[in-house]
């Protein structure tokens, strides 16, 4: 179980509340299957991902992306059990889904690149401390079924 500051848990609220789900989830995960592209192998049946534009226009990449964040969000009411909450989904992704866990990581860490774009100079580097840990928490509950 993870241990979560009064302090921590305040930053990752006010980082949840300047997020706009449907915005941001398809930003993050165009930007990871552009920049690694090895990470579209698991999206053969949402159509052309062959350039950019073609993932950026892709309207399966923009729903998948909102349904990641807001499963992503899902912690947020669950801080407190975080590897319980995701246990169903980790089975999915290692057993049916065969997902490299690194993946979680890699759409994680776009995800910071964008959020941090959206907020600017009012995303605090203790902010960022927070958030990194609350992701890297998710990341290893989704990632648990895997050891």
């Amino acid at each position: 179980m993870v241990e979560w500051t009064a302090t921590e848990r305040t930053h990752i609220e006010a980082i949840w509340s300047k997020i706009d789900i449907d915005v941001c989830g398809p930003l993050a995960l165009q930007r990871c299957l552009i920049v690694y592209p090895w990470t579209q192998r698991y999206f053969g049946s949402f159509g052309d991902l062959s350039t950019d534009a073609a993932i950026v226009g892709n309207p399966k990449v923009a729903n998948h992306g909102v349904v990641a964040l807001t499963g992503l969000r899902t912690a947020l009411d669950h801080m407190d059990d975080i590897k319980a909450t995701y246990a169903t989904l980790s089975v999915l992704h290692s057993e049916k889904l065969h997902v490299d866990p690194d993946n979680f990581r890699l759409l994680c860490d776009c995800l910071t690149i964008v959020v941090a774009g959206k907020m600017g100079k009012t995303l605090r580097p203790e902010m960022q401390a927070a958030w990194q840990k609350y992701l890297s928490a998710v990341v290893s509950a989704l990632g648990r079924q895997y050891h």
